[in-house]
């Protein structure tokens, strides 16, 4: 592939609802766990949805989980699935065809939520117990 270079696809303007957080590989996980704790007790929101796609889904569980530790009462619900993402390749040399590439991609979407989830839905998670969640400290998540 060293004849040839990607080209570079507009994004979407998909969009995000309040609540929804998206995680990336390269955004820091103390950002994104602020951000959803910030959600959940200042602002009043009952739900952060918690979206990850590729490499980034084990962030997510991550960042959930450290959440799920420091606010009592989470419930829980996580879904998975994928999605083809199609790359366009340019050839640099004079001869060569354009190519197409499709990769199949993980996604994870993770809720958290105040009031209770639906409990008969696969991914459902009640509330940790009580005595596992510590107050917020000066806790560094990196």
């Amino acid at each position: 592939m060293d004849k040839y270079q990607r080209v570079v696809k507009p994004k979407a303007d998909t969009p995000i609802d309040a609540n929804e957080i998206r995680i990336t590989s390269q955004g820091r996980a103390r950002n994104y766990i602020t951000y959803a704790m910030t959600l959940l007790q200042d602002k009043g929101s009952t739900e952060v949805v918690f979206k990850a796609m590729g490499r980034a889904i084990n962030k997510t569980v991550t960042i959930v989980e450290l959440i799920k530790r420091r606010i009592p009462d989470l419930h829980q619900n996580t879904s998975i699935g994928s999605t083809d993402i199609t790359d366009t390749w340019e050839p640099t040399e004079e001869g060569l065809l354009p190519l197409e590439t499709t990769r199949h991609v993980s996604m994870i979407t993770i809720t958290l939520s105040k009031i209770e989830l639906n409990t008969s839905s696969v991914g459902y998670q009640c509330p940790i117990p009580i005595e596992l969640v510590k107050p917020m400290g000066d806790i560094d998540y990196e």
